[in-house]
């Protein structure tokens, strides 16, 4: 009811959640990674540090050797299919932000809703993708639950156990070796992915907690900076913090700390893509591949829908492949939209990273 006090309507706030992509932005997406497929392969052929053996004279010939045998895997990604419903009824109440006293077209709210509705189902998707790469470089494996905790998908890409150890010594408690830790994963990493490991990904905690040994503080040099390397790889995605880089036996790795996050589907907390004290070595340039399935449908969406919908988003430099549809009930009062995708990530080159436990109490 209107009296006779004046009133000043104030630009609306509404917080918004981008999401983290610093993981998932490591992981390439060239032309050949957007398929129609049900399931991708890839071809893999490894090859090892072996050298020449001499042999008696030039008499003898040649000294035959075996060639690499390739391996074949194929790979099935989840599915995302993530929808919303905008009653008419529903837009007869004042949307955010929008003068109380104003005449506005059904068409015009139904965009502005509409469009919020698409973009924050592409944000949930990309976090799950984001949830994806985090779990294929801490782990090497990737499970994705639902409310209830049930696992709506699940894949092995069947890492070294040695990739994934865990410190004898918790990195908070009484003289741990925290570099002696990290030199022991680049030697595994080097030897197995034969390329030197250069770049780490860290939890705060594990940081924090390698901050307290002096040996860690000594070796570590925070003025240095190799600008063309680490600002391109800044550019990947947003959420990492470069803290130096720090001398580890033969290698210098840069030290990254990430602090991103999601709300987890089952227990409704936020968690850290990269988990409490967990680091991750990684060699910088190998192969990692985001792959992205289409979500087919037999026709176009209806005519009458298409102004509130989108193009399909779809961007190979940010590594997004999403489809987007909407539809009318029957009744023509509800308008229905969605957005699918099918994500996947792969570690191609899985022998060329590792994650650290600093079995932090």
């Amino acid at each position: 009811m209107s009296t006779e006090k004046t009133k000043k309507m104030l630009k609306a706030y509404a917080q918004s959640a981008p999401p983290s992509l610093f993981l998932s932005g490591m992981f390439q997406s060239p032309p050949e990674n957007f398929h129609n497929s049900e399931s991708v392969e890839i071809d893999i052929m490894r090859d090892d540090e072996d050298v020449a053996i001499a042999i008696d004279d030039l008499s003898t010939g040649y000294r035959y050797s075996a060639d690499e045998v390739f391996t074949n895997k194929e790979f099935t990604p989840p599915i995302f299919k993530e929808a919303f419903a905008i009653n008419a009824y529903d837009l007869l109440k004042r949307s955010v932000g929008r003068d109380p006293f104003a005449d506005e077209e059904f068409q015009t709210k139904a965009s502005f809703r509409a469009m919020r509705g698409f973009r924050k189902r592409q944000s949930m998707i990309l976090r799950s993708m984001e949830w994806q790469a985090s779990q294929v470089l801490t782990a090497g494996t990737c499970t994705l639950v639902d409310s209830d905790g049930n696992a709506k998908f699940a894949i092995d890409y069947k890492p070294k156990a040695t990739h994934f150890p865990t410190a004898t010594v918790g990195w908070d408690g009484v003289s741990p070796t925290i570099i002696e830790d990290l030199r022991s994963l680049c030697e595994v990493v080097r030897n197995d992915g034969l390329g030197d490991p250069r770049r780490s990904i860290w939890n705060d905690q594990a940081f924090e907690a390698a901050m307290n040994d002096s040996d860690f503080r000594e070796r570590l040099n925070t003025r240095y900076v190799q600008l063309g390397d680490i600002g391109s790889f800044r550019d990947m995605g947003a959420g990492g913090i470069f803290r130096g880089v720090l001398q580890v036996g033969s290698y210098e790795l840069e030290i990254w700390t990430y602090k991103g996050r999601f709300k987890h589907p089952q227990t409704g907390t936020k968690t850290l893509f990269v988990p409490k004290g967990k680091v991750i070595i990684m060699t910088p340039g190998a192969r990692l591949d985001a792959t992205f399935g289409a979500v087919p449908r037999f026709v176009p969406p209806d005519a009458r829908v298409l102004r509130y919908l989108p193009s399909r988003i779809s961007n190979r430099r940010n590594r997004t492949d999403m489809f987007v549809n909407a539809w009318l009930t029957p009744d023509g009062e509800t308008l229905m939209g969605g957005v699918g995708s099918r994500p996947l990530m792969i570690p191609t080159a899985i022998d060329t990273f590792g994650c650290l436990d600093a079995n932090l109490s």
